[in-house]
C-alpha cells in the first residue's frame, strides 16, 4: 500500500534524485514505520486513543493513494502506449492522483462525520398480517462509538430516528469499539430513541473484542432490548410479528455466546413472519433454511472507502441493499450508521435505514 504511491508520486516522476525525492521517501519510510505501530497501540493490547486516530487516520489516506495510484499507473500505461513518455507524463499523472486524493479526502471525512441520510425502502414480507401494513423498522448499525469522540453526533442521530416516526428500531451490531466505561458517555444518547414497539440489539463481531456481555447489560440498562439468541412478538392493531436477533459468529470463542438460530426461534407462533437481526449477510443461509422472511444485516459498511466493496464480496453474499436468497428469504444488508477505523467514507455514504414493511401481494 506504500509502495505503489511511493513509486507514482516520488520515484517515477522525479526519475529517483534530486530534493523532493529524498524527501518523498523520507515521508514514505515515516509512514512505513508509524502506520503499524500507531494501528498496534491502538487497536492492540495497549488501546492508546490517541495511537488509534493517527494509526486510522494514515491507513484512511494510505488507502486512498494506493487505490488511486494504481489507476494512475494503469492511465500512464494507456500513455505509454499512444506515445505519451518521460518524465512529464510521469509528473502529470502524478499531481491527478494527489489532486483527486485530497479531494476524495476531505469528502469522505464530511461523509463519515455528518448524520447519515435516510434510505426508505419498502419490503414485502409473505404473512403480514393487515394490522401490520405499513409498520416502520429503522435500522441502526455499525456505530463504532471508538476513539474520537462522537457524542454529539451520537444525539444528532437519536433526533433523526426519532423524526422517521419508527414503530420499532433494531441496532444490527458492531455498537462500539472499547469499553463501557470509555464508551458509555458516546452511547448514552441512545437511550432518547422512541419506538412504541420495542428497541432491539444484537451484538456484532466488534463487541466480541471486548467484553460484549457487559454492553448487553448496559443496552438494557438505558432501556433497549438485547436479542441474544432470543426473540419478542410485537403486536399493532390485534396483528403479530416475531423480531428475532442472534449472536455474531464471532461470539463462538465466548462462553454462553454464538449464533443460535433455533434457540432465538423456540417456542415462536411459525404461522407468524420472522424479522431476525443478524450481524453478517453471510448468516443468511441459516436464515433461508429456517424460513425467516427477513434478516436485516449491517457489518459490510457497503465498503466505507472505494474500491474496498470488491474485497468484501469475497467474505459476503452482500455489500448493502435488497436482496432475495433462497426459500423466499430476504436480506437488507445497510451501508451502516457509523464507520470503522479511517472517519472517510468514499462512495459508500452511511445511513438511517427505514424499512417499511408491507403484506406480500
Amino acid at each position: 500500500m506504500l509502495a505503489v504511491p511511493w513509486w507514482a508520486l516520488i520515484a517515477a516522476p522525479t526519475e529517483r534524485s534530486g530534493l523532493l525525492y529524498r524527501v518523498g521517501t523520507a515521508a514514505f519510510v515515516a509512514g512505513y514505520i508509524c502506520l503499524p505501530a500507531a494501528l498496534i497501540l491502538g487497536h492492540g493490547p495497549p488501546q492508546i486513543d490517541s495511537a488509534a486516530i493517527v494509526g486510522d487516520v494514515l491507513l484512511g489516506v494510505v488507502w486512498v493513494l494506493f487505490s488511486w495510484s494504481v489507476i494512475g499507473l494503469v492511465v500512464r500505461g494507456g500513455l505509454r502506449m499512444i506515445g505519451a513518455r518521460g518524465v512529464r507524463a510521469s509528473r502529470v499523472v502524478a499531481l491527478a492522483v494527489v489532486v483527486v486524493s485530497v479531494v476524495l479526502t476531505g469528502y469522505g471525512v464530511y461523509e463519515a462525520r455528518r448524520v447519515p441520510q435516510v434510505r426508505t425502502v419498502d419490503v414485502a414480507i409473505p404473512g403480514l398480517a393487515p394490522g401490520l401494513d405499513g409498520l416502520r423498522v429503522v435500522v441502526l448499525t455499525d456505530t463504532h462509538f471508538a476513539a474520537l469522540d462522537r457524542e454529539g453526533w451520537s444525539r444528532r442521530v437519536v433526533e433523526e430516528v426519532n423524526a422517521q416516526r419508527p414503530d420499532i428500531v433494531g441496532l444490527a451490531g458492531d455498537l462500539v469499539d472499547g469499553s463501557v466505561d470509555e464508551r458509555r458517555h458516546q452511547v448514552a444518547p441512545l437511550a432518547g430513541v422512541r419506538a412504541p414497539l420495542g428497541r432491539f440489539y444484537i451484538t456484532g463481531n466488534h463487541e466480541y473484542l471486548g467484553d460484549a456481555q457487559s454492553w448487553l447489560d448496559y443496552m438494557t440498562s438505558i432501556g433497549w432490548q438485547p436479542l441474544h439468541n432470543a426473540h419478542r412478538t410485537v403486536e399493532r392493531d390485534g396483528d403479530r410479528l416475531t423480531v428475532a436477533g442472534i449472536d455474531d459468529p464471532t461470539g463462538d470463542d465466548v462462553p454462553g455466546h454464538g449464533p443460535d438460530l433455533a434457540a432465538a426461534l423456540a417456542g415462536t407462533d411459525r404461522g407468524l413472519p420472522v424479522v431476525l437481526f443478524a450481524h453478517q449477510p453471510s448468516q443468511v443461509a441459516d436464515s433461508s433454511a429456517a424460513g425467516v422472511e427477513l434478516q436485516i444485516s449491517g457489518h459490510t459498511h457497503g465498503g466505507q472507502i472505494w474500491p474496498f466493496h470488491y474485497l468484501i464480496r469475497l467474505d459476503q453474499p452482500v455489500v448493502s441493499g435488497l436482496s432475495s436468497h433462497a426459500n423466499g428469504t430476504q436480506l437488507y444488508t445497510s451501508r451502516g450508521t457509523g464507520y470503522w477505523g479511517p472517519p472517510m467514507r468514499v462512495f459508500a455514504p452511511s445511513e438511517i435505514t427505514v424499512l417499511v414493511l408491507h403484506p406480500q401481494k
